[in-house]
């Protein structure tokens, strides 16, 4: 692209503008997508991927909500309810951590581990070679790599913002 009548800050944002709709687009198309492929196992994007930071090594003991909210970059009252319908569903389980008992420990349940293992990964899999048709394994590790610098950048801004509203709230101004 040449924009030989703007200066470098207008292109930026007029790059970025498309950019961050792409992404918008990208994650709308994801949970729309993504939970097309594994709604015959009873799922959505949301709780595929409540199953899959459950089915890591590190968390075979569990995962505290708070933890789990942190993980998946939600809050704890969206992943209240996201919880509450895996549970009904028997995928996962929660009881009180037996180290605080005023944190919930979330747990799959071989029901869950079943269903995500042997009926959705398979699946998954697939959406993913669909979806990632046409992309070399660099391209693949180029775009998570920006990602990744995005995510820490929002991370950043995040910390930021949650500084700034604690301020206001206790009544301290930056004057």
């Amino acid at each position: 692209m040449d924009y030989p009548n703007k200066n470098n800050a207008s292109v930026r944002m007029e790059l970025a503008n498309r950019l961050f709709f792409r992404l918008y687009q990208c994650a709308n198309m994801l949970h729309k997508t993504g939970t097309r492929a594994v709604e015959s196992e009873g799922l959505t994007t949301q709780q595929w991927a409540v199953l899959g930071a459950l089915s890591r090594p590190e968390a075979e003991g569990g995962m505290s909500v708070g933890d789990l909210a942190r993980y998946l970059m939600v809050s704890r009252q969206n992943l209240s309810g996201l919880i509450s319908r895996m549970e009904r569903d028997g995928r996962i389980s929660s009881a009180p951590d037996g180290r605080d008992r005023r944190s919930r420990l979330v747990t799959m349940t071989e029901s869950g581990r079943q269903v995500w293992l042997v009926e959705a990964q398979p699946k998954i899999y697939s959406y993913y070679d669909q979806v990632l048709e046409g992309f070399s394994v660099n391209d693949v590790t180029h775009t998570l790599h920006y990602l990744l610098k995005l995510l820490e950048n929002m991370q950043k801004v995040d910390n930021a913002q949650g500084e700034n509203a604690e301020s206001e709230e206790n009544g301290e101004s930056e004057a």
